[in-house]
């Protein structure tokens, strides 16, 4: 079973801010590489929805609607409704959650 897939603008930002950076930082090959990988995941988050983990940060929040998966160096963060899947952000795996997710949020509250 197929679902939509829609990027929030909060994962299409993070998707432009980590394309910058590796573009600058290590090439437009190694950008290219990366993101056909996201895609292919993305692709499989839309074919088993189910399939990514609740990450250990939101678990512990209770907040266990959201799922993740790694692809690459990149991690996708995503929310399973019905028929639609929400991608909410997309990060380098090194990068700490609990500082991203306050950031998004200080970002929203201003």
């Amino acid at each position: 079973m197929s679902v939509q897939v829609v990027f929030l603008k909060s994962a299409e930002l993070d998707l432009k801010e980590l394309r910058g950076y590796m573009v600058k930082n290590v090439g437009k090959d190694a950008w290219k590489a990366s993101y056909a990988k996201i895609k292919d995941t993305v692709n499989t988050i839309g074919a088993f929805p189910l399939g990514g983990n609740i990450p250990e940060e939101l678990e512990r929040l209770n907040l266990t609607q959201y799922r993740q998966v790694v692809s690459g160096m990149n991690r996708i963060i995503y929310e399973a409704r019905q028929e639609i899947i929400y991608i909410h952000i997309v990060c380098d795996a090194r990068k700490d959650m609990k500082s991203l997710l306050t950031r998004r949020l200080l970002r929203i509250a201003t």
